[in-house]
């Protein structure tokens, strides 16, 4: 089997396992997520406290992340900027607890609505 093969075959068998777990990222811990997401592995250093991203470091993540079982298979097979987390670096109970965090950060407030910059 090529490359292209391989990475096209561990997708699909992430994206499988996802479906199966999809349902304990719901009861996953946000509180504990953040901590995972800004201590123990280091993600704020690339995507921000907050998941907002940067052009310049990493995507956004939050608010509104991708779906669970497709950020969970690029963060296990990614061959970009970001190496692969594998299950042994990053369990998947941490990694749906880190998700529950993401899907926790509240979209930010329109523009508008912020007196100084509404300039009402």
């Amino acid at each position: 089997m090529n490359m292209s093969g391989f990475r096209v075959t561990a997708g699909l068998a992430a994206f499988a396992a996802g479906l199966v777990i999809g349902q304990a990222a719901l009861a996953a811990d946000a509180a504990r997520g953040k901590i995972f997401f800004t201590q123990k592995y280091g993600c704020y250093q690339c995507h921000g406290t907050e998941g907002q991203g940067s052009a310049i470091t990493g995507p956004k993540l939050a608010p509104d992340p991708l779906p669970y079982e497709a950020l969970s298979a690029f963060i296990r097979t990614s061959s970009r900027n970001m190496p692969p987390f594998r299950e042994a670096i990053l369990p998947n109970a941490d990694l749906e607890d880190i998700y529950a965090y993401l899907k926790s950060i509240p979209p930010a407030k329109d523009w508008k609505t912020i007196p100084l910059l509404a300039n009402d």
